[in-house]
């Protein structure tokens, strides 16, 4: 597909051609959709899009997605701020929070330690999220990260918050990368806080309506290692 009637035309599916899993054929599509719509639809959906830009913002507690400083859920009262939930992105955040299963706190890390891809914990907000499970802030309000695999020297006195976090559950996805980002976390924190936090992962095993001969074998051996009790095994 290399002719358009339009070099207007060209141009917007050139620019939807670049989202995520649009092709071309389906990016065609779209602006041929965009057209058919009223003015004022077309309108309203370019002027949301540049709001998008200009205005979305990233909390400052958690680095959620957020309208205001701070995001809804953090401002939430009503959440379990003993509990933390870690992720690797926006997307696993909106995973979690879809289960209407948990009712904690998040921490956005923006990515997880893939050395292959020069991504390290200094291109990570783990400063932000140490800095949430101490108190006082040491060194002006932030933990300083010497290298990839080192913490600076903390003040004498550095110590937990009382009573708000108790646990800190790592949600991140069970690859290479995922599980040596989960084992640099828990021991920076486990560094910081001594025993005074639970460190949990989420736990992996087969899913819901899969056949045990299609499961690949860590998962299946986990699984085994991870069994539940029977009467465990059914929601009350």
């Amino acid at each position: 597909m290399n002719s358009f009637p339009s070099k207007i035309f060209e141009e917007a599916v050139n620019e939807f051609s670049t989202l995520p899993g649009i092709g071309k054929r389906s990016a065609v599509r779209m602006v041929l959709h965009l057209l058919r719509q009223s003015p004022d639809n077309s309108k309203r959906f370019g002027e949301t899009i540049i709001r998008l830009i200009n205005e979305i913002r990233f909390c400052k507690n958690c680095h959620n997605l957020s309208d205001t400083e701070i995001c809804s859920i953090c401002a939430d009262a009503r959440r379990d701020r003993s509990l933390i939930c870690v992720v690797e992105d926006v997307r696993d955040l909106l995973a979690v929070e879809n289960t209407n299963q948990y009712r904690g706190l998040y921490h956005v890390l923006g990515g997880i330690i893939s050395p292959m891809d020069g991504i390290g914990p200094s291109n990570l907000n783990i400063e932000s999220l140490i800095g949430r499970l101490v108190s006082p802030p040491p060194l002006n309000g932030e933990i300083k990260i010497k290298n990839d695999f080192e913490i600076v020297e903390e003040p004498a006195s550095l110590h937990l918050v009382g009573g708000v976090a108790k646990e800190v559950i790592m949600a991140l996805s069970p690859t290479m990368e995922g599980d040596t980002t989960v084992f640099y976390l828990c021991k920076k924190i486990n560094q910081l806080c001594g025993d005074h936090l639970l460190l949990s992962t989420i736990a992996r095993g087969i899913s819901i309506g899969d056949d045990l001969e299609y499961a690949d074998e860590v998962t299946l051996g986990r699984s085994i290692l991870n069994r539940t009790p029977y009467e465990n095994s059914f929601s009350k």
